[in-house]
C-alpha cells in the first residue's frame, strides 16, 4: 500500500513523503483520527533540540499521542472498525528486570522513528490497545500523557513508605494535573497540595486539598510524598522546595524533563533520608490500566475532559502548521488535531 507520511524536515516545515509499505502477519493498519500535541513535539517542531539530535532524527513524522480506527488487520485480536490507541514505546527486546520504557534499546514514535502524522499507521498488534465502544475519543487522544502520569503515580506508591497522609505536586501544567487526578483516584483520602505559578491554572485542581503559588508556601507545611512535574529551568527551584517541605524518609518522583543539568542539595537528601525516583514515559500495561480506570471512574473522565481546550481540523500541511502555532498560544490543556488528511 502507498502511504502519505507528513514529516518535519526543518524548523516549522513539513513535507509529505509517499512511501510503499507492506502489512505483515500480526500487524494492523490504523487510520489516525484525533492527534494530541505535546511539548516534546513542539521542541522538535521549533528545532529546539540540539543540532546533533536533530541531525539524527529529522526528517521524521511527529506526534506520539493519538487514537484512530483499524482499517485492515492481520491479527485475530483486531477487526476493521475497532477504535484503538497506538502505544509509542516500541521495545525490541524483553527483560525480566527492566520495564520496556526504561530499556535503552526501546524505540519511541516521534522520537526514534515516525510518529502518527501519517495517512495510515502500520503497527504490530501487540503495540495497540483497543478502546471500549463508548470511550471518549477526545480523551483517548491524549491517553499517552495520562499513562505517563499513571506510571509516575504508581512508581511513587510502590516505593513510598507507610506515611500516605499527603502528597505535594510541583507544576501546574498538563502532566501535573493528570498525575494529581490519578493520585486522587488511587488514594482518595490522601491530602493533595499543588504548587504552581498561575492562579488560573491552579483553579482547575478542584479535587486538591489546597493549591499555592510557589512564592507563598507556608513554612510549616510538611508533606509525606512529592511529585516534581515542572521540567526545564523550573526543576531546580521545585526540587529545592520539595526538599524543604518533605518529611524525613519521604519519597519524591521526578517527572520534569530538562535539557540542562539540575543542581540538587544532596546534603539535605542524605540528612532526611529521602528517596528520589525517576519516571519517564509509560508501558503498554499503563495504557491498559488507564483505559480501565477511565472507563470505571466518571469523575476522573470529567476531570480529564477539562483538558480538551482546542480542536483544529487538519486537511493539509498548512493546517498542521496552524495547529502547532495555535498550540503555542494555548495556555491551558491539550490541543487536538482532527486528522483528516
Amino acid at each position: 500500500m502507498l502511504n502519505h507520511v507528513y514529516r518535519l524536515v526543518s524548523a516549522k516545515q513539513f513535507e509529505v513523503a509517499l512511501i510503499e509499505e507492506n502489512l505483515k502477519e500480526g500487524q494492523v493498519v490504523v487510520r489516525p483520527k484525533l492527534l494530541s500535541l505535546c511539548h516534546a513535539d513542539q521542541r522538535y517542531y521549533a528545532f529546539q533540540r540540539s543540532p546533533e539530535v536533530l541531525a539524527k532524527k529529522i526528517p521524521m513524522a511527529l506526534i506520539h499521542e493519538g487514537m484512530g480506527t483499524v482499517v485492515e488487520s492481520k491479527s485475530p485480536e483486531f477487526n476493521p472498525g475497532d477504535e484503538v490507541i497506538i502505544v509509542p514505546t516500541t521495545p525490541v527486546e524483553h527483560s525480566d528486570t527492566i520495564a520496556e520504557n526504561y530499556l535503552p534499546s526501546s524505540k519511541f514514535r516521534s522520537s526514534g522513528f515516525d510518529g502518527l502524522m501519517q495517512e495510515y499507521v502500520i503497527s504490530d498488534a501487540e503495540r495497540v490497545v483497543k478502546l471500549p465502544t463508548d470511550f471518549d475519543s477526545e480523551v483517548a487522544a491524549f491517553t499517552e500523557m495520562i499513562s505517563v502520569g499513571y506510571q509516575a503515580a504508581t512508581r511513587l506508591l510502590r516505593v513510598a513508605g507507610p506515611d500516605r497522609e499527603s502528597v505535594g505536586i510541583w507544576g501546574d501544567g498538563n502532566v501535573s494535573y493528570m498525575t494529581a487526578a490519578i493520585l486522587h483516584v488511587l488514594l482518595p483520602e490522601m491530602k493533595i497540595y499543588v504548587f504552581g505559578h498561575h492562579d488560573y491554572k491552579l483553579s482547575y485542581y478542584s479535587f486538591a486539598t489546597k493549591t499555592y503559588v510557589t512564592d507563598a508556601i507556608p513554612d510549616d507545611l510538611e508533606l509525606s510524598m512529592a511529585v516534581e512535574a515542572t521540567g526545564g529551568n523550573g526543576s531546580h527551584d521545585a526540587i529545592s522546595q520539595i526538599i524543604d517541605h518533605i518529611k524525613p524518609e519521604g519519597s519524591v518522583v521526578l517527572m520534569g524533563v530538562s535539557e540542562n543539568e539540575i543542581p540538587v542539595n544532596t546534603r539535605m537528601i542524605l540528612e532526611k533520608g529521602l528517596t528520589l525516583i525517576g519516571s519517564s514515559r509509560s508501558t503498554k500495561q499503563d495504557f491498559e490500566d488507564v483505559v480501565k480506570l477511565l472507563s470505571g471512574k466518571d469523575e476522573l473522565l470529567e476531570e480529564m475532559r477539562l483538558l480538551v481546550s482546542l480542536k483544529v481540523p487538519v486537511t493539509s500541511v498548512e493546517d498542521a502548521i496552524a495547529a502547532f502555532e495555535a498550540d503555542n498560544s494555548n495556555g491551558w490543556g491539550k490541543t487536538i488535531m482532527e486528522w483528516k488528511v
